[in-house]
């Protein structure tokens, strides 16, 4: 038997997933259900899975798993399958493993957003027209990282961050035939680094 905070908690982490597709951290069911540690989120969470209507899975920040079992119409975390390694150079033999990929920890993170390509300036980074990215929401970057960024506050734009000693930005195409631009600071403003890729081939 559930205590009423356990159940409480099951309820927020239920709606959490409707609502996000993903799993909540440990301070969000923290503030969900409006208690101040996070120690006691965790021996709820424990309890939970004593009773088989949680899986958690060790060292995720967002580890939590519905049992289908107990939560029939929950929508769960969507994994596949990770089945081995296989090379994109020298042949090497593909290796059946029984591991998965978390898909929400890879694409689902609440600070994660997604942009269709349209254009091929990004074609030697291996971003394609057509191509789906996942960008990470920061107002900052490195050097090097491919970013979107808005321009005067009216153009989004994807491509490669480079800052030059003068406080210069560049905004670098990866195509021979495309140039790069050089702006003044203030009018480059950073919405978020590419963190990932999606292509289908249907």
């Amino acid at each position: 038997m559930l205590t009423p905070s356990e159940k409480k908690t099951l309820k927020f982490i239920q709606q959490y997933f409707m609502e996000k597709g993903y799993a909540p951290t440990l301070r969000e069911i923290a503030q969900g259900i409006k208690i101040n540690s996070r120690g006691v989120v965790h021996r709820y969470l424990k309890s939970l899975e004593s009773s088989n209507l949680i899986t958690i899975l060790p060292n995720r920040k967002r580890g939590i798993h519905l049992n289908p079992e107990a939560n029939e119409n929950i929508p769960l975390v969507p994994t596949i399958p990770l089945l081995g390694r296989i090379a994109a150079g020298q042949p090497i033999e593909a290796i059946e493993g029984r591991d998965e990929i978390n898909l929400a920890d890879f694409i689902m993170n609440a600070d994660r957003f997604a942009l269709q390509v349209t254009g091929d300036s990004m074609m030697e980074a291996g971003i394609l027209d057509g191509d789906t990215v996942i960008i990470k929401h920061q107002n900052t970057a490195d050097n090097g990282d491919i970013i979107v960024a808005l321009i005067d506050g009216i153009e989004a734009t994807l491509k490669r961050l480079k800052r030059l000693p003068d406080g210069m930005v560049l905004l670098v195409p990866e195509n021979k035939f495309m140039e790069t631009i050089a702006y003044e600071p203030e009018r480059v403003q950073i919405q978020g680094v590419v963190v990932g890729q999606l292509r289908s081939y249907q």
